[in-house]
């Protein structure tokens, strides 16, 4: 799936497109193909010259179960060149 990139200082409160990604406060978020906000800050990313970006290592989203405790993953793979692929 090919990304967007939205405008930098976009509210992450709002509800954006699945593939989107943007810059807010110097960090970088993004929603996952599926639906998912991610934080970036734990990763690498290189903004290329035409706007979209590689992030490094892979994109992990998940959540906890509150039940059990058990780590859920929501999302898995890569964003490169702003386009996804999963793991």
């Amino acid at each position: 799936m090919t990304g967007t990139r939205l405008p930098d200082e976009t509210d992450w409160s709002s509800q954006h497109p699945s593939g989107s990604y943007w810059k807010r406060n110097g960090g970088w978020f993004a929603i996952t193909p599926n639906g998912h906000l991610g934080n970036l800050s734990k990763h690498t990313v290189t903004e290329h010259e035409d706007g979209t970006i590689t992030v490094s290592p892979s994109i992990l989203v998940s959540t906890t179960r509150p039940k059990d405790g058990k780590n859920i993953e929501l999302w898995h793979g890569f964003l490169e060149r702003g386009v996804w692929r999963s793991c």
